[in-house]
C-alpha cells in the first residue's frame, strides 16, 4: 500500500481533500464546492451523481496502486458502498445508487474505500488515546445533516454494528417534536418528509426555526439582539453566536427549541445502552456554537434526565456528553483510517 492515501470528505456543501499518512497526519488540504442540488438546481439526480463520480475520480493522481478513502455524507450500506439517500446532496431522492461500483468503473486502477462521514468522524474520535478504555463511544454530528454512530470496543477492536441494510444511527430522519413560543412546529426535512429531527436541529433547520420565531413573536424578535443583528445584515450563524455570547434571551429560546429533539435522542440512547461511556458531539453547528450548544443540552437533561440515575447520580449525564473542537473528529482522518485498516461499519 502507498505510504500516502488520498482522502475525501464529501458533504452537502463542500468536498475536502488531502493526503493521509500512516502516522495520521494530513497534508495538502484543499476544499471546493460539492456538486449538489443547491449549487445545481436544474440538474437531475443522475446528473449530480455523475458529477460527483467525475469530481472524485479526476482528483486522484495516477500513481502506482492508488488507495482512496472516501467519507461520504449519505445514508449508505457500509457493506457494499451502495448509497440509499443523501438529502443534503440530492434532496428527497431515495433510489439506491452503487456509488463504489461507479467509482471503480471510472477508475478501476484505484482501491476505493467508502464509508459514511459520521463513521469516518467516529473512527478518528475513537482513536484518541483518552478514549482507549471506553467500552462504547457514540458520536453525533450536527451540521447540514444529522446522524450518529456508536462503536463497540469491548472485544478489543472497533466494531460498528449495522442492520440488515448496512445502516446505523440515521437519527436525522427520526420523527421529532419541538415548540416555539408555546406552540408546536411542523417543518419539512430535506428528504421530503415533515417532522424529522433534522428539520429542526440541523444548521438549515435552526435557520428555518428562527424564521418561524420571527413570524410568531415579531415584537420580541425586533427587540432582540439576534433580530437586530440579522436586520443589520449579519449572517444568521455568526449573529446567533454573538447573541448567545451576550445572553440574548430570544436566541437562548431558539437554541433550546432546536436542541430539544437532539437531547431526546441522546437521553434515549444513554438510557437504553449504559455501556456508552461517551457521547461526542461534532459538526458545523456544534463547532459554531461551542459551549452554548452543550449548555443547551444540559439544560434539557436537568429538566428531564434519566429516571432514578439523574436523581441518584446527577453528574452521570454530565460526564458522558462532550463536544469536540474543529479537527478532533475529522472525517478526512477517519477516511484514511478506514482505507488503511479496511475498517467498515
Amino acid at each position: 500500500m502507498s505510504p500516502a492515501i488520498t482522502v475525501f470528505d464529501v458533504g452537502g456543501t463542500h468536498i475536502r481533500q488531502a493526503w493521509w499518512l500512516r502516522e495520521g497526519e494530513l497534508r495538502g488540504r484543499t476544499s471546493r464546492p460539492s456538486p449538489g442540488f443547491r449549487r445545481h438546481p436544474g440538474a437531475s439526480v443522475a446528473e449530480l451523481q455523475r458529477m460527483m463520480v467525475h469530481e472524485l475520480c479526476d482528483a486522484v493522481a495516477e500513481t502506482p496502486d492508488p488507495v482512496v478513502g472516501v467519507s461520504f455524507g449519505a445514508a449508505l450500506d457500509h457493506r457494499s458502498g451502495v448509497v440509499y439517500a443523501s438529502a443534503p446532496l440530492w434532496g428527497d431522492h431515495s433510489e439506491p445508487f452503487d456509488f463504489k461500483a461507479a467509482l471503480s468503473a471510472r477508475r478501476p486502477d484505484v482501491t476505493w474505500h467508502v464509508v459514511n462521514d459520521v463513521t469516518a468522524a467516529l473512527l478518528h474520535a475513537a482513536a484518541d488515546p483518552g478514549r482507549a478504555r471506553h467500552r462504547k463511544v457514540l458520536l453525533a454530528t450536527i451540521s447540514t445533516g444529522i446522524a450518529c454512530r456508536t462503536v463497540d470496543r469491548r472485544q478489543g477492536r472497533d466494531r460498528i454494528p449495522v442492520d440488515g441494510c448496512g445502516l446505523q444511527g440515521e437519527i436525522g430522519h427520526l420523527p421529532a417534536v419541538t415548540e416555539l413560543a408555546g406552540r408546536a412546529v411542523k417543518l419539512p426535512c430535506d428528504c421530503g418528509e415533515v417532522g424529522h429531527l433534522a428539520a429542526y436541529s440541523s444548521g438549515p433547520g435552526i435557520a428555518r426555526m428562527a424564521q418561524i420565531l420571527k413570524e410568531r413573536e415579531p415584537a420580541g424578535w425586533n427587540a432582540s439582539l439576534l433580530g437586530t443583528l440579522t436586520a443589520d445584515g449579519t449572517a444568521f450563524e455568526p449573529a446567533l453566536r454573538r447573541a448567545l455570547d451576550e445572553r440574548d434571551a430570544l436566541a437562548g429560546d431558539l437554541l433550546d427549541a432546536a436542541t430539544s429533539p437532539v437531547a431526546a435522542v441522546l437521553r434515549t440512547a444513554l438510557c437504553l445502552d449504559p455501556e456508552i461511556d461517551e457521547a461526542v458531539l461534532t459538526g458545523g453547528v456544534v463547532h459554531g456554537l461551542g459551549q452554548h450548544y452543550r449548555d443547551a443540552l444540559m439544560r434539557h437533561f436537568d429538566r428531564d434526565g434519566l429516571y432514578m440515575t439523574s436523581e441518584r447520580d446527577p453528574a452521570w449525564l454530565e460526564r458522558r456528553v462532550t463536544v469536540t473542537g474543529p479537527g478532533e473528529a475529522d472525517a478526512l482522518v477517519g477516511a484514511g483510517i478506514a482505507a488503511y485498516t479496511g475498517a467498515v461499519a
